[in-house]
């Protein structure tokens, strides 16, 4: 059951921790910036990418929720995150989590307008198309099961709908591991943490988020341990340790304040948490 009585905490509109000191170290203009949400999982796996391919980027913390004209001016649903590209007149937009990383990776293989020179990469090298398909796999898991069953079980009112959260959330790990053996077996051992001495992937990137939660989040409000296995515990510290990540982590009860919403299930909490609701798709 839900942990506690519901105190009707709010979300947080400033980073703490280690994410304060990277957004405040990215407080100029450049020529992109990021509009973020210090809370939004979504948010997390773009800063990430930016951090990891070492892009310069302005980090401007927004209130979502409120849906500020210029939010909704670069992302017409009014979600986090969105990017500005400032150097076009008029600047122009991305918003959603997938496309912005895609456009990023693609613009740090030009190896333009990075902060540093850097060849990292979320991706095998373009003559491995399979390699390539292979992670695009892992983070297509990631978005199909993986998120939706976390806010589904974190969302989840009744003992027994719980139970049954908690299952379908452990499942959508076993799915992702399943692919990560895949690649494994097929010899693809050099990108994706899984793999001891493995690089960064893009399949990493889109589940980190969604597994840091799961450690303090989903352990809070719903008393979930991570899956035994040495193996995967080992992934999992890789990850939420990895440099990149970290910069953009906040203290634990920045995530505890912000989530209690969704644990409760208050009413129109998000757009993602209607959906989930809704048994519809999410936006």
């Amino acid at each position: 059951m839900a942990h506690g009585q519901d105190s009707g905490k709010s979300y947080h509109l400033e980073c703490t921790g280690e994410a304060l000191i990277t957004s405040r170290a990215h407080a100029s203009p450049e020529h992109i910036t990021l509009f973020a949400g210090c809370f939004c999982p979504f948010v997390q796996r773009v800063w990430v990418t930016l951090e990891h391919l070492a892009i310069d980027y302005k980090y401007y913390e927004v209130d979502p929720y409120k849906k500020p004209a210029e939010l909704l001016e670069v992302s017409p649903k009014g979600l986090v995150p969105a990017i500005t590209l400032n150097d076009s007149n008029p600047p122009r937009a991305l918003n959603e989590s997938t496309v912005t990383i895609d456009f990023l990776e693609e613009l740090a293989t030009s190896n333009t307008k990075r902060s540093s020179h850097t060849t990292e990469s979320l991706f095998p090298p373009q003559f491995d198309p399979y390699a390539r398909a292979l992670i695009r796999l892992q983070a297509d898991n990631v978005n199909r099961s993986l998120i939706p069953a976390f806010y589904r079980y974190l969302q989840a009112q009744d003992e027994a709908k719980q139970v049954e959260g908690a299952k379908g959330f452990a499942d959508a790990l076993e799915g992702l591991v399943a692919l990560f053996e895949r690649a494994h077996r097929e010899g693809y051992t050099k990108h994706g943490l899984w793999h001891d001495g493995g690089s960064l992937s893009y399949a990493d990137v889109m589940a980190a988020p969604w597994l840091f939660r799961a450690t303090n989040v989903l352990k809070h409000y719903r008393g979930f341990v991570l899956p035994e296995g040495e193996r995967f515990r080992a992934y999992v510290d890789r990850v939420v340790n990895h440099p990149a990540f970290k910069r953009t982590c906040s203290t634990e009860q920045l995530y505890l304040d912000s989530y209690e919403r969704y644990a409760f299930n208050r009413p129109n909490t998000s757009q993602v948490a209607n959906a989930i609701n809704a048994g519809t798709a999410l936006p």
